[in-house]
């Protein structure tokens, strides 16, 4: 892990001052998060990042992962769907597989010698019903419920006014509660190996044995093989690019741990691929290494992030802080990192012609494409690095243990 003085030099000494000043109040503290992967996705990525480095600013942080069968993460991807809007059925054998579960885990997790707990998404929001409330607990909601199904919002709501505290990542997120609500940006780690600075040799071998031709543009999208992120679009929008100019898609995708449709998922990409008029040009890649991904969001010319739904889309930073332009969705969190033509441009997801004529324009423009790259890299910078994240949490925990 990366040390602290090297966070320093990034971010600038008065930041990281801060940071050093704010983490002091909590050295006596105890504080644990819990969720439901170690890995996958951008929530574990946060963690993974942010719990060692608040030990090493003197905090006591713990992690625990909630341990489920297939059944109940069947039923919690069910959970996410419907709390972004999609109508799924709530029967009372989900809702009981989906209690039974946080009850059993509740068994085996002893937390009440912690001075405040942290909860993330909903697969483990119902273990507030199992422990006598010792202490102050946070439900940080990760996803977009801007119109969630009623049914399932109504059956969450229940236990998430149980809680203390909601962290969302938007305002727009906010919902009629009894309990108080704040906006934290999620925001990435520039040391982890995903995001730091690598050569330009590693690079073109890596790319080189992946298959992928580093003498040829290239549009990439890195994403969890998931609905939401809409990868049959944008291979339409690749086709539609490809037509006029030549070059080649990279999508390279993941499966979480918690996500039983990944797989589902990704055979309706690759069936898709294999009809395409230009499959060969076409690169399908599974669970690729954080190097593979900071070497593909590097070299890419242009980086695609074609959600339908988006609770913030921290991949869209990642590829804007190595000074690559990202043609994104209007939806979510990605508007608030995208800047429309400054970094990037933003379309709305339906709008298949818009983006790959933006595309096209960054294609045929180097100049357009570095200097929107150059921008990315210092909205990011100014925004979205971890260092500002735990700041903002520390300022949450203020009102709790200070």
């Amino acid at each position: 892990m990366a040390s602290l003085k090297n966070y320093r030099s990034i971010v600038g000494i008065e930041h990281f001052e801060q940071l050093q000043m704010k983490s002091e109040k909590f050295s006596k503290y105890h504080i644990l998060c819990i969720n439901s992967t170690y890995q996958g996705g951008g929530v574990a990525e946060m963690l993974n990042s942010m719990i060692p480095m608040f030990h090493d600013f003197g905090i006591d942080f713990g992690w625990r992962i909630l341990h489920g069968n297939p059944d109940f993460f069947k039923v919690t991807k069910s959970f996410h769907n419907g709390l972004q809007g999609d109508k799924i059925n709530l029967s009372e054998r989900r809702k009981k597989i989906y209690y039974e579960t946080n009850k059993r885990f509740s068994k085996f997790t002893h937390i009440n010698n912690h001075d405040l707990v942290i909860v993330h998404d909903p697969q483990p929001l119902a273990l507030v019903d199992f422990y006598e409330k010792k202490q102050p607990w946070i439900f940080r909601a990760h996803i977009d419920i801007t119109h969630p199904n009623t049914i399932h919002w109504t059956y969450l709501k229940n236990f998430i006014e149980q809680y203390d505290h909601l962290v969302i990542s938007m305002e727009k997120y906010k919902k009629e509660l009894n309990i108080p609500q704040s906006v934290i940006y999620p925001a990435i780690d520039p040391l982890y190996q995903k995001n730091k600075k690598i050569s330009d040799k590693m690079i073109d071998s890596t790319l080189t044995k992946h298959g992928i031709n580093i003498e040829r543009p290239i549009i990439s999208q890195v994403s969890r093989f998931d609905k939401w992120k809409d990868p049959l679009g944008v291979i339409r929008v690749f086709e539609m690019v490809r037509q006029k100019l030549d070059c080649q898609l990279v999508l390279l995708g993941a499966f979480a741990t918690d996500d039983p449709e990944g797989q589902q998922i990704y055979e309706k990409v690759r069936k898709k691929v294999n009809k395409s008029k230009y499959k060969k040009d076409i690169k399908l890649l599974l669970n690729g290494t954080d190097l593979m991904v900071n070497c593909l969001q590097t070299a890419s010319s242009v980086v695609i992030q074609k959600s339908l739904r988006e609770g913030f889309g921290l991949v869209v930073s990642e590829a804007l802080w190595k000074e690559t332009p990202v043609v994104a969705s209007n939806v979510g969190g990605i508007p608030l990192q995208v800047i429309n033509g400054v970094n990037g441009f933003l379309h709305e997801p339906k709008d298949i012609k818009g983006f790959s004529e933006s595309i096209i324009k960054l294609l045929k423009d180097e100049k357009l494409r570095d200097e929107m790259g150059k921008n990315g890299k210092e909205h990011v910078k100014n925004n979205f690095l971890i260092t500002r994240l735990m700041i903002d949490w520390l300022n949450i925990f203020e009102n709790y243990l200070d």
